[in-house]
């Protein structure tokens, strides 16, 4: 494929980035796929050490043993430049650190909106794409790409970092100075040479509110998180039993958990997203623990069907109930907990017997 004069590689990422602004990013930058990037080195440390939990497709390797998302290369030999884009899915309900009633849930704010984002991103993603190809082809130049949201060999974040995007937090989160937290990232990879962008400068500065927040410990360092222990980890991609001394640490966070992004800075004039498809359904923000333990596995699917909730099963939603009600302290759920140690599915009644014990022992310290 011929290099493209310095002027074309200009122009060609003013128009990514413009295409991607007209598609509905808030943000969008241009990384190189040439580079070495030291966070991907640790990456394949975090792997190694056990962080990953049970996420086999972050350690999906190549026909050389090698990570595939730390070796973007060897995967995709012929990219050469990545279009970062981001999505502000930030809304004016309140955040999962204010006061909440004793008998109320918590699903992660990325999840309250009527459809999954990874098909919204994905739709605006391929639109920029379209973009780029017609102006590759009207310039005779060779095109190839790949669209990916979280689906692909890459550690979008790294990447978000050096295509100017947002920094890295020390909650691992990506963070921009004027949107916050609330992104959504999705990528293109190209064999256009393309001019990047710089990368963001950390503003984190000496404040560890995340770190400190944490209720299970899943911030060990900054920078650094030990999935294992992160209740997003533990209410969506664990299955079977969670860890006991984990449970009482989850609150009553049902699906996901954003204390590390609600305690930050950063968040705390951060504004609300645009896009009508991420606006919450009011019935998901701090929805009835009562309500959720009524539905069936029929009305759970009709509820979810579209949305990110889904991905933790009727069977886990059941299962992260059961500890969100031992946690809630509330002796007015003990009757769905009995009903839900008596279910065939064993998890699902383990974490009910052990709810129930923790309401008792709430109880007897209450004076």
């Amino acid at each position: 494929m011929p290099m493209l004069p310095v002027p074309s590689q200009s122009q060609l990422a003013r128009l990514a980035k413009q295409a991607a602004r007209d598609a509905g990013f808030d943000l969008a930058g241009i990384a190189p796929l040439n580079a070495e990037y030291p966070e991907l080195e640790y990456f394949a440390r975090w792997v190694e050490a056990g962080r990953a939990g049970e996420m086999e497709y972050l350690k999906a390797r190549d026909g050389e043993g090698r990570l595939r998302r730390a070796s973007l290369a060897s995967v995709m030999p012929w990219a050469r430049s990545v279009v970062v884009c981001a999505i502000n899915y930030n809304s004016d309900a309140p955040y999962s650190t204010a006061p909440a009633a004793e008998n109320c849930a918590w699903i992660s704010r990325y999840a309250w909106g009527p459809a999954d984002y990874h098909e919204i991103l994905l739709a605006r993603l391929r639109r920029v794409e379209d973009v780029l190809r017609s102006a590759a082809t009207a310039e005779g130049l060779e095109f190839q790409s790949r669209c990916y949201v979280d689906t692909g060999p890459v550690v979008e974040r790294v990447l978000a970092r050096y295509a100017g995007v947002g920094w890295i937090g020390k909650n691992t989160c990506i963070i921009d100075q004027r949107l916050g937290s609330w992104l959504f990232l999705g990528v293109i990879l190209t064999s256009l040479e393309l001019t990047p962008d710089l990368p963001a400068p950390d503003r984190c500065g000496s404040c560890t509110r995340c770190i400190e927040a944490c209720p299970t410990g899943a911030i060990p360092a900054p920078y650094e998180l030990d999935a294992t222990r992160c209740i997003s980890y533990l209410t969506i991609e664990k299955r079977g039993a969670i860890p006991e001394e984990l449970r009482a640490g989850m609150g009553r966070h049902l699906f996901g958990c954003d204390i590390c992004q609600d305690v930050c800075p950063w968040n705390r004039r951060a504004p609300a997203g645009p896009l009508a498809e991420f606006q919450p359904r009011t019935e998901l923000v701090n929805p009835s623990l009562e309500w959720l333990a009524s539905l069936d596995a029929e009305q759970f699917r009709r509820m979810f069907r579209r949305t990110a909730v889904r991905r933790t099963k009727f069977s886990g939603l059941r299962r992260n109930l059961a500890v969100a009600m031992g946690n809630s302290g509330s002796p007015r759920l003990r009757p769905h907990l009995e009903a839900l140690a008596a279910d065939p599915d064993p998890v699902v009644a383990e974490h009910a017997r052990w709810a129930l014990q923790r309401l008792e022992a709430t109880a007897a310290a209450s004076p």
